[in-house]
């Protein structure tokens, strides 16, 4: 897919979020073990051909700069085209934030206009998924639709949410033909259970055009200002294209929780890993040591941990040392995190480098579980 181009929106900080996000962006929250989320949008790009990358950051961008580099792990440092960070343009008025996807694509038009590509992909980078664009595209091409629109069928309990958050859900009426021919932006009970997420394709040009009028009107939101009225009035052509598989959006504590508890499904691994790789920033370590008297059920544990303790239903990421008599139970421990003697551990989440003093409790509930942030020692 010569002819495409992608542009990435990265989240801001979301309270719903709380400590993972007090330091970096939602796409740079580490998940399963040694990914960041950055990584299956990236990868889902890269998978589909497409090698004209730009990434629109926010504040607290630096740790995602960090992860990403220059993209050789994506393959993305080539001389032509490529991956290109696009950081916040500051003013007095604009503290490093966009109001949105609108506001975001606006401030980056000098990008969109020296890109050569015809056609573009708009991303968020807030979910999990491993799926291929080049289907969608190919529809797209020979629907001859102006806008296609990626939605997937969810039930109401696969959402969160949170009166704090500032995610929009949108939902999608679509006609047997694949046309949209309604949308609900934020409905307190959707009528229809075809999910929005996020991910849409069109001419590069046309998307010049439509954002430059929304902005001319005082539009703010993608769903709301932009799509919606097009798809009420049938000015564009815009069809929906059904994904298939599996799907989280991380928007709340509770939501990045399950997703990593559901990597100890064999079934979820692999709809995620085996068929298209997902790409990362590679970082060497030794593999893991059990030492005697370990006991591990049921965890993904990833290299440079050392175990002395009991681990159940974990996830350890890179480094983590787990002490003699610790007990650890539904838990999600980041890198570099050192869990000393006798501590005990349930339902939490312990970010970077964080460390427990031996004969620490902290038993959380699965729902809320206890999150501590970035560098904490207890």
């Amino acid at each position: 897919m010569n002819d495409v181009m992608a542009v990435v929106y990265t989240s801001k900080d979301d309270l719903t979020l709380r400590e993972l996000t007090s330091q970096r962006a939602v796409a740079a929250i580490p998940v399963a073990g040694r990914y960041r989320i950055i990584d299956f949008t990236l990868s889902n790009l890269v998978n589909s051909s497409v090698r004209n990358v730009g990434i629109i950051a926010q504040k607290n961008y630096h740790s995602l700069m960090d992860h990403i580099g220059s993209g050789k792990e994506w393959d993305l440092h080539t001389r032509n085209n490529g991956l290109f960070i696009l950081p916040p343009y500051l003013t007095r008025e604009n503290g490093g934030e966009y109001t949105g996807v609108v506001d975001a694509l606006r401030a980056n038009f000098d990008y969109l206009r020296r890109s050569q590509q015809k056609y573009v992909i708009v991303t968020n980078s807030d979910f999990i998924m491993n799926t291929s664009y080049e289907p969608m595209i190919k529809k797209h091409i020979e629907s001859g639709a102006d806008i296609t629109l990626m939605y997937k069928k969810v039930a109401p309990t696969d959402l969160d949410y949170s009166s704090s958050s500032s995610h929009t859900h949108a939902f999608l009426n679509v006609a047997e033909d694949g046309t949209v021919t309604d949308m609900e932006v934020n409905p307190n009970a959707a009528s229809y259970d075809n999910l929005f997420i996020d991910v849409l394709v069109m001419k590069r040009t046309l998307l010049i055009h439509i954002i430059d009028q929304a902005i001319s009107h005082g539009a703010k939101s993608l769903e709301a200002d932009v799509l919606y009225p097009y798809i009420v009035s049938r000015a564009l052509n815009i069809t929906g294209y059904e994904m298939h598989g599996y799907y989280r959006r991380i928007e709340t504590i509770k939501s990045y929780f399950n997703f990593n508890l559901d990597l100890l499904n064999y079934d979820v691994r692999k709809e995620l890993f085996v068929d298209r790789p997902v790409y990362t920033k590679t970082r060497d370590e030794v593999p893991a040591i059990y030492r005697e008297g370990a006991q591990v059920r049921n965890s993904l544990v990833a290299d440079g941990c050392v175990i002395e303790g009991s681990v159940e239903n974990c996830i350890l990421f890179r480094g983590v040392q787990v002490k003699r008599g610790a007990k650890l139970k539904n838990c999600i421990i980041m890198q570099d995190t050192d869990v000393e003697e006798f501590v005990e551990l349930e339902n939490v989440i312990l970010d970077k480098d964080v460390t427990v003093r031996s004969h620490g409790r902290m038993i959380g509930e699965r729902m809320y579980p206890i999150v501590i942030g970035k560098g904490v020692t207890l």
